[in-house]
């Protein structure tokens, strides 16, 4: 470790320790071929991490990343990567000795929408721009989740609507730059969604075209069909485990590698990506570095949706009802322990068709692995966060199926009633939390009053669709476990499902 700290940059690179890894390409001699919309932990842990990989074999050296921020808020991290040449470190934690810590330097530039929208439609516009990536979150994608519609009413969506030449959305961004090429000759970009979601892909495309049919002849005329036509959208499955990088996050890095980064990104080991095989101009060699590309994505983000997400959100609310901050600390209750595995074995496994390459029994052992990662201190807040968004996708589902079947619901009701009773703010040791939810208001206002709250709660359509309310099977399985967290707490409520 050095004896002083080393702030990053492209002039410390040959400074840092031995026990960090730094790229072997020159990154100056990088050719920006992607452009990612949404920079944040993860895809800095993922698609930019595998990129990094391949360029360190001498590859893909014409697909170097460029950020965009469409927010205000973005600001700060294009202000953090560029104090530092854009460069980041890339910071394992496990409970192993074989993490690693790495410098990642495949992402070079970082352009935000409001400091000068222009600058940004030139380079989407630019030919060497052959991939644009997106993780916009699961409800960025603007789409109703009961009706499956593309919300035009969204006020950014009026104003890009309004203001084809002047877009905020990465909607309007994206038909606005797709017209120039159109006009230029330029062949369109492949759209990869890398958010995580059910057919990422077809949710992109169902609302890029959405947009590009409700603008008309704003952008051009019969540019909806040379979008439809033309434009690729590979689904794809993505895991990563990303906690949020804290000032503690920060400090280790510095303590334990003599390393000053502003925003470092920190992520377990593990990391997997199942792309469809289907881009128009072109791709990174990413198969080279471990991606796993495919004609059929959807058995895998079955498996993954069901299993880690829906598990996630099966132990998130319990545990923070419980009292406990971190993922890792449910983990440590055997009681916990218990519940995920028979919610994964009991009520998932059997909904799951057959994954090629995959064996689900040591699949589900990874995943009880990586959630009981104590290094990683993963924030049960943040997978507690946009419950309303995540549980169309990650348990309802799943609720579905078992309501189809006939299958045992007490187990997957549980994780309804806990949501509920998260949403009021305050755990069994009445210690009064915020709830990290853009609807966050809407839905405590439903659980508000104990009268009625059946009704208003599973009568949420764009939540949890029509089946859920309509089961009385259901109803009845998610006001027992109610009633059971109300009177004997997480742990009676765990204690009367769990299997011994």
């Amino acid at each position: 470790m050095t004896t002083t700290p080393l702030k990053l940059s492209l002039d410390a690179l040959d400074d840092l320790p031995d026990t960090v890894k730094r790229p072997s390409y020159q990154p100056e001699l990088l050719v920006q071929g992607i452009v990612h919309m949404g920079v944040g932990g993860f895809h800095r842990a993922h698609q930019a991490y595998y990129t990094d990989a391949l360029m360190n074999q001498g590859k893909a050296l014409d697909w170097a990343i460029c950020g965009a921020g469409l927010r205000s808020e973005d600001r700060k991290a294009r202000d953090d990567l560029a104090s530092q040449d854009y460069f980041f470190t890339l910071f394992e934690l496990g409970d192993t000795d074989d993490t690693e810590t790495r410098v990642i330097g495949s992402l070079r530039d970082m352009l935000l929408a409001e400091e000068s929208p222009e600058a940004l439609l030139e380079k989407l516009a630019s030919p060497d721009i052959r991939i644009v990536s997106l993780t916009i979150t699961e409800g960025g994608y603007c789409i109703d989740d009961s009706t499956g519609e593309f919300m035009a009413h969204l006020p950014l969506v009026q104003h890009d609507l309004a203001n084809p030449t002047a877009p905020k959305t990465v909607f309007g961004f994206l038909c606005a730059a797709l017209q120039r090429r159109r006009q230029a000759g330029i062949r369109p970009f492949t759209v990869m969604s890398c958010d995580n979601l059910p057919h990422n892909g077809q949710v992109a495309r169902k609302a890029l075209m959405a947009f590009a049919t409700l603008a008309g002849d704003a952008y051009g005329e019969g540019l909806a069909q040379w979008i439809d036509a033309q434009v690729a959208f590979p689904n794809a499955m993505v895991d990563r485990i990303t906690p949020m990088t804290s000032a503690a996050h920060r400090q280790q890095l510095l303590d334990k590698r003599g390393i000053d980064d502003a925003w470092p990104v920190v992520c377990e080991p593990f990391v997997q990506w199942v792309l469809e095989d289907n881009f128009c101009d072109g791709r990174p060699a990413w198969e080279d570095v471990g991606v796993q590309f495919t004609e059929d994505v959807t058995p895998y983000e079955e498996m993954k949706i069901k299993l880690l997400n829906g598990s996630h959100l099966a132990l998130t609310y319990l545990g923070f009802l419980r009292g406990y901050r971190y993922v890792h600390e449910t983990m440590n209750d055997p009681l916990f322990v218990q519940y995920i595995r028979d919610y994964m074995n009991l009520d998932v496994t059997p909904q799951l068709a057959p994954v090629p390459g995959i064996d689900l029994t040591d699949y589900k052992n990874t995943l009880i692995a990586r959630f009981s990662n104590q290094a990683i201190a993963d924030q049960l807040e943040r997978v507690c966060s946009d419950g309303s968004s995540k549980f169309p996708k990650f348990t309802v589902p799943t609720l579905n199926e078992l309501i189809r079947t006939g299958g045992d619901l007490d187990r997957a009701a549980l994780v309804v009633a806990a949501w509920a009773l998260y949403l009021r703010g305050v755990d069994e040791n009445k210690v009064t939390y915020r709830i990290p939810d853009p609807r966050a208001e809407f839905c405590q206002g439903l659980v508000a009053q104990d009268e009625g709250l059946t009704q208003r709660l599973l009568g949420v359509v764009e939540i949890f669709g029509t089946q859920v309310p309509a089961s009385r099977a259901f109803v009845e399985a998610f006001e027992r476990q109610l009633q059971q967290l109300r009177t004997f707490g997480v742990e009676g409520a765990l204690r009367a499902l769990v299997t011994v």
